[in-house]
């Protein structure tokens, strides 16, 4: 059984997620419409040996579901002047600029346009933990194409670069940023550098039986998944404790539908102006629209989150989301006025887009 809230007229997505429960560990699906909450849901087992049941204060590592959060971040450096989406990315890092990435701007970048979606020749898996070291490193890389020209998703390299880009802009890394400017503020449990303190209330991930299907594994790929040395090893009190603004990010379903509320909104977050319209319109343009070199299908980048081409995130293309590895997800849907996650721990084997989130995002339009 279930736990949580729903608002009257929005019982079938309870019923939705009650039956979705048989095919999950454990899980969470929140869901905000015009700032009120209408779903907070949360049920099954926090970890493996199913002895801990899902509580409500429960977070999970929502992987790449993280990067639109990053984006709002960056997008607020935007707002405040001490970043510019078209100044190039090695303006304010001038090592990014090595090997003809000196002309790719800020925009680009987050559009996962750089050319560095990972380390194609080996490295020690555990310099990804070590963030500082690490991105120097993927500063160093040559381009694996001509930057600005296309897209290749970034699955990590991507939070490394904007951790350190936020860094030198502000003097304070992007987690503090968003703890201290948006969370704490606003009482979202959300975290990206998760505190030791909070380990204990963390759900254990059961990953897939088998890997996604990508297709030919063409360089980028490789680089970007399909090496021993493509992530760190995950789980750790050292991977949870650094900040990885691409990858590591932790809450409850009910936190990251807040902060996807501004991708709803226009930047508001439970009535908070956390973003101007028009650096919320900046970071909702398009940067790229077409084939993926990493992902195997079009991809519409935005300024670091997606917009809803693949119908990813409702029936709506307006609306804007982030994925992660295993099936979280996150969104905001600007015409229907709501924002939502999802968060399990029994990981997926699809790319992106779950069908498990799918039926209870159904459940939800079909409410309102």
């Amino acid at each position: 059984m279930s736990e949580g809230f729903v608002a009257p007229g929005f019982e079938r997505v309870r019923d939705a997620f009650e039956q979705q429960l048989e095919d999950e560990l454990g899980a969470g699906f929140a869901a905000i419409r015009d700032g009120e909450i209408v779903v907070n849901l949360w049920g099954g087992w926090a970890n493996r040996e199913q002895t801990r049941p899902w509580a409500e204060d429960t977070i999970v590592p929502v992987y790449s579901t993280t990067k639109g959060v990053s984006a709002l971040v960056m997008a607020l450096l935007v707002d405040r002047g001490v970043l510019d989406y078209d100044a190039p990315t090695a303006s304010i890092w001038p090592a990014f600029g090595a090997h003809g990435k000196d002309k790719v701007t800020l925009a680009q970048t987050l559009a996962h346009q750089a050319g560095v979606p990972g380390f194609l020749n080996p490295i020690d898996p555990d310099l990804w933990l070590d963030p500082p070291a690490c991105a120097e490193a993927i500063a160093a890389l040559a381009p694996m194409w001509p930057p600005g020209s296309a897209s290749g998703y970034h699955p990590m390299t991507w939070g490394y670069i904007v951790g350190e880009i936020a860094r030198r802009a502000a003097d304070r890394s992007l987690g503090t940023i968003l703890r201290e400017d948006i969370c704490a503020p606003l009482g979202i449990d959300f975290q990206i550098g998760t505190p030791e303190s909070d380990h204990a209330r963390v759900a254990e991930m059961r990953k897939p039986s088998r890997g996604g299907d990508f297709g030919e594994i063409t360089p980028p790929r490789k680089a970007a998944f399909f090496t021993k040395w493509a992530a760190p090893v995950r789980g750790s009190t050292q991977w949870r404790s650094i900040e990885i603004p691409s990858t590591n990010g932790h809450g409850t379903a009910l936190g990251v539908a807040r902060l996807y509320e501004a991708y709803a909104t226009g930047g508001l977050i439970n009535g908070v102006r956390v973003l101007s319209q028009e650096a919320f319109d900046a970071l909702a343009k398009r940067r790229w629209l077409g084939d993926d070199l990493v992902l195997p299908f079009r991809i519409d980048w935005r300024t670091g989150a997606i917009g809803n081409s693949n119908s990813f995130y409702g029936p709506n293309p307006e609306a804007l989301g982030h994925s992660g590895m295993g099936g979280s997800a996150g969104f905001g849907d600007p015409v229907a006025g709501v924002s939502v996650g999802y968060v399990m721990n029994r990981q997926s084997h699809h790319i992106m887009g779950n069908p498990r989130s799918f039926k209870l995002i159904d459940a939800l339009y079909s409410c309102l």
